[in-house]
């Protein structure tokens, strides 16, 4: 094991370093290498186990002693974890250190649990295609669930060559970045390298996880920035612009200009996940104004005093960010409502189970002192 001198002021970086380990990571890791456990980064997860890379080499773990009934806490690519030293067989992931960030949304089952998509991430690259009409509350979406993961996103136009009008192109990217307060918006285009050098310097700091529906240019935008053709890239339907299936899985690769990049598959539904918080950011505009209101509890419907609705009055807010940000709050609440109440249920059988064991227990011991 490294000791946190390789991290700080050594000539020699540790071997983890390109994957984002540091001094941090090495502190919350030391229990685990008291115990001769070996540090390692997931960078792919399937089928109950997962590829992690160690300061020897990859290696292929078994995720059975980490996979909770909780969807939340079941390992993740991203994810740093402390796996069996070599020799064992199979080898096991024992534990993973606490998410500093995670990027979560909501299933589309009924039961709308949570789904981490990619742990331990500083940017949210959300892939919008200039191929298709902008859907800017699906951009919103994306970017409130972005802002509650706790890192930055960033937007990124792709297929920017197939606008070649450039008056066109910038009312494009001025519609996205009214929609995206305080985030960078960056037309790119991986066909002639236009944005990319741009791009790459942005998530060369860290961990990025790439972001968007299927027929984005997510696999040819990670190919471009990993300088080599390492996700597999299907042409595109000349019908409806839509890239055939390609990635499957979430996965993490190293950028030669510095940082990971977590590339994902095409997401069909993007559904909230308790983003309270990242809602208000993307609708920042519209939070600033309530605080204006005349009432504390003012729903922007038809209350008097309202001054979210008097900027839609005189047009400084578009009628179409306050009903997106209704729509979001609306279904915010109703997934917190539904955690709350399995919480709640959940409660009640451990109260439950609790009173059984306890009852028999009792029974036992009265059977004993007869």
């Amino acid at each position: 094991m490294f000791s946190s001198s390789s991290l700080e002021g050594s000539s020699v970086p540790h071997p983890l370093a390109a994957y984002g380990w540091d001094a941090d990571w090495e502190t919350e890791f030391a229990p685990y290498a008291a115990r001769g456990l070996v540090a390692g980064r997931v960078v792919r997860v399937d089928r109950g186990q997962c590829d992690v890379v160690t300061a020897g080499g990859p290696v292929r773990a078994d995720t059975e002693f980490v996979t909770p009934r909780d969807p939340l806490k079941v390992v993740c690519t991203g994810d740093w974890v402390a796996v069996d030293p070599d020799g064992a067989d199979p080898r096991y992931v024992q534990a993973y250190l606490p998410r500093r960030t995670s990027f979560v949304r909501s299933t589309s089952s009924k039961r709308s649990e949570g789904q981490v998509l990619a742990a331990n991430v500083d940017h949210s690259i959300i892939a919008v295609p200039l191929t298709a009409e902008l859907d800017l509350a699906r951009i919103e979406r994306f970017l409130a669930l972005g802002w509650e993961s706790g890192g930055q996103p960033v937007v990124v136009l792709t297929k920017a060559d197939l606008v070649p009008d450039a008056v066109t192109l910038g009312h494009l990217v001025e519609d996205v970045e009214t929609s995206a307060p305080g985030v960078q918006v960056l037309p790119v285009s991986s066909a002639t390298g236009e944005g990319v050098d741009v791009l790459s310097a942005v998530v060369s700091g860290g961990t990025s996880v790439l972001l968007g529906q299927s027929g984005a240019g997510k696999s040819t935008l990670a190919n471009a920035l990993a300088g080599a053709d390492i996700m597999e890239v299907q042409a595109i339907r000349d019908v409806d612009g839509k890239g055939r299936h390609t990635t499957t899985t979430r996965n993490l690769i190293p950028l030669p200009g510095g940082g990971v990049l977590i590339d994902t598959p095409g997401l069909r539904g993007v559904g909230l996940w308790d983003a309270e918080s990242g809602v208000g950011l993307v609708f920042s505009e519209i939070e600033e104004l309530a605080a204006d209101c005349r009432f504390h509890d003012c729903a922007h419907a038809a209350e008097p005093g309202c001054a979210v609705l008097a900027a839609v009055e005189d047009g400084t807010l578009p009628e179409r960010r306050l009903d997106s940000y209704r729509k979001l709050i609306r279904e915010n609440q109703r997934i917190v409502a539904k955690t709350d109440a399995r919480a709640r249920a959940e409660m009640r059988r451990q109260w439950r189970l609790r009173g059984a064991e306890g009852r028999a227990a009792l029974e036992i011991k009265r059977g004993r002192s007869r």
